[in-house]
């Protein structure tokens, strides 16, 4: 192939006359190219003419076609230390301008924006979606909760030096050969043969409407859902958490859900991105039962992995409270979760040593916790753990009837996220007659600012995974 034979192929293509193309190559792809980068680069020129503008990415060692346009004399280059681009032709300098005063290296006021904002057109020769770094740029407009600043320090145009930081820079690992298929699909992408190379031409205006709807619906839209890539893990788990700090409530997960043993339940709160832990069982033992030294270290683990206790949960009244109260303070737990019945004497104790007591219905009426909380609540000034199954054991519908009986939102401290059926089967949730869903969305109704606890005081019948994922899909049944 030669240059005049790849500047036919490129307006057979749909590129003319004073078009922006921003250019991302591979030279080895066309096959044998007589006058190799150079004549390609004559030949994108040729076909936008004077009035046309190239553009090439100018960072890293992204090819021998970038290389030979950077070089030439006329080549302009965006003050930008992050994600710089190169640029020949009638508007590189409005292209390049100012790159560095942006608010992200490739969202708005930059060159990638300015392309799609002239209607350009982003060209893939020889390469996939990988290469295409305006897709950073829909990730940049989106502010993706995965994206992280990068700090750089550079010189500006007129000499000065300065460290500045770039929010919402790209992360790791992507799945965008995946919105290839969409891109085809939607018209804003047209895919040809040129050479050994297979080539995209791309509408830069309608790959960033596309995408940006797309964004907006689904965050992870750009994440592969491959579960042993740790790179898309994290980042889903990011944005669950990004959603999560939405909301008025705080989010904790039973020790007994996230894992057996503190490692495994670093690992999966990292997974989903949960931040807060309520301490119930510990290598399948009650936590309230476990040797100070034990709790302590794994209290001191989680902490040095960011994950915080929400709350020690008590499966029973205890013999003896000043031990259990020693025991909260010595791992610098502040909240305990205790049986609603036969326990004043122990929240006393706890209180007094200046640990936080929330109680927990157990198998018992509406009117019979509704009863015991007043009498709790005049005396010790303790709140409520308010557990839908406990009240479904019980014969009474968590939301129509025990919510509304007990008046609870007064004392509401915690809700314990989890359902099952009237035999006391655990199931997904809302997949039972534990009325969550009535429930949590009765508690965003009020901006509810306690605890919801996935998992609390009830078995969940699968994985931490499942049950955010049953989460999540159930808030977005709201």
């Amino acid at each position: 192939m030669n240059a005049v034979e790849l500047t036919k192929s490129l307006r057979e293509l749909g590129l003319g006359k004073g078009d922006a193309v921003l250019l991302h190559s591979s030279l080895i792809s066309l096959g044998h190219m007589e006058g190799g980068a150079e004549a390609v680069v004559k030949a994108f020129l040729n076909v936008i003419g004077k009035r046309g503008t190239l553009l090439v990415p100018a960072f890293g060692a992204l090819g021998i076609i970038p290389e030979v346009l950077k070089k030439r004399s006329d080549a302009v280059f965006s003050d930008c230390p992050v994600g710089t681009v190169a640029a020949v032709g009638a508007a590189a300098e409005e292209f390049c301008a100012g790159h560095w005063k942006a608010d992200t290296a490739h969202g708005k006021n930059t060159p990638f924006t300015k392309l799609a904002e002239k209607d350009g057109w982003i060209c893939l020769l020889g390469v996939d979606q990988d290469r295409n770094t305006s897709l950073h740029s829909v990730e940049a407009l989106l502010e993706l909760p995965y994206l992280s600043p990068v700090t750089r320090t550079f010189r500006t145009p007129e000499g000065e030096e300065l460290t500045k930081t770039w929010s919402f820079y790209p992360g790791p690992h992507r799945d965008f050969i995946g919105l290839d298929r969409i891109l085809l699909e939607s018209g804003a992408m047209r895919v040809g043969r040129i050479g050994n190379a297979q080539v995209r031409l791309i509408r830069a205006s309608k790959m960033f409407e596309v995408l940006l709807a797309l964004g907006e619906e689904d965050p992870a839209f750009a994440l592969c859902t491959n579960p042993s890539c740790a790179d898309c893990v994290r980042q889903r788990a990011a944005i669950f958490a990004a959603e999560m700090a939405e909301e008025s409530f705080r989010l904790t997960v039973s020790s007994r859900l996230a894992g057996r043993y503190v490692p495994e339940m670093i690992e999966n709160l990292k997974r989903t991105g949960i931040s807060l832990i309520e301490l119930d069982y510990l290598q399948g033992k009650a936590c309230a039962l476990t040797p100070a030294d034990k709790l302590r270290r794994a209290v001191e683990e989680l902490a040095e992995a960011g994950i915080a206790v929400s709350a020690l949960r008590v499966p029973a009244v205890p013999d003896d409270p000043a031990k259990l109260a020693g025991l909260a303070s010595s791992c610098g737990i502040r909240r305990v979760i205790l049986p609603l019945m036969n326990s004043r004497d122990a929240a006393d104790v706890l209180k007094k040593a200046g640990v936080e007591v929330s109680f927990v219905n157990l198998c018992q009426s509406a009117l019979s916790a509704k009863k015991a909380v007043a009498e709790l609540a005049e005396k010790s000034g303790c709140d409520l753990t308010f557990n839908g199954p406990r009240f479904v054991q019980a014969g009474e519908m968590p939301f129509l009837q025990s919510y509304r009986i007990g008046h609870f939102i007064k004392v509401l401290r915690q809700l314990d996220v989890a359902d099952c059926k009237w035999d006391g089967e655990a199931t997904a949730l809302a997949c039972g007659n534990g009325e969550i869903k009535e429930l949590v969305s009765i508690l965003r109704c009020h901006n509810f600012n306690g605890f919801l606890c996935l998992g609390g005081g009830a078995a969940y019948p699968g994985s931490l995974e499942d049950a955010v994922n049953d989460f999540r899909d159930l808030l977005g049944t709201m």
